[in-house]
């Protein structure tokens, strides 16, 4: 895996509908994944989230998580981003426990937090070899 910075490119529908999902679930953290192609994202996908306390973390419901894979197959789709609230943050970082449980690499992961009602969201990739995150790059595109 190379360690050039990750790139993800959404339209303003995709990150409203993003900040909407992650605004309705609050004060629980939401989830979702975004599939596309390469780097340029074509839908986003609500998952449910069923952690222990979704008011701290997130876990995706499995039955979603498949049929959305399924669905992101059917399509043509490739798994090219995740994302998921911090709904009391207002800079959304990866926290300890986002770091233990990042399991797609590839993935570019977006946090959303909120300053008060306005939406804030950042983008994040994982260097697989050590483990580490650093700011990735996305776009918004009309």
């Amino acid at each position: 895996m190379s360690d050039a910075p990750r790139k993800l490119i959404l339209r303003r529908a995709h990150v409203d509908e993003i900040i909407r999902h992650a605004r309705q679930e609050r004060p629980a953290e939401c989830c979702g994944l975004i599939g596309g192609h390469h780097e340029i994202a074509s839908s986003v996908y609500r998952l449910r989230n069923v952690a222990r306390n979704p008011l701290v973390a997130y876990e995706a419901a499995p039955e979603d998580l498949f049929a959305v894979q399924r669905r992101m197959r059917a399509r043509g789709e490739e798994l090219i981003g995740i994302y998921h609230s911090h709904p009391c943050a207002s800079d959304p970082i990866p926290s300890e426990t986002d770091i233990r449980l990042a399991y797609y690499p590839a993935a570019v992961y977006l946090i959303i937090g909120f300053d008060g009602e306005e939406g804030i969201v950042r983008a994040f990739h994982l260097f697989e070899a050590e483990h580490r995150w650093e700011e990735a790059v996305y776009e918004v595109v009309e």
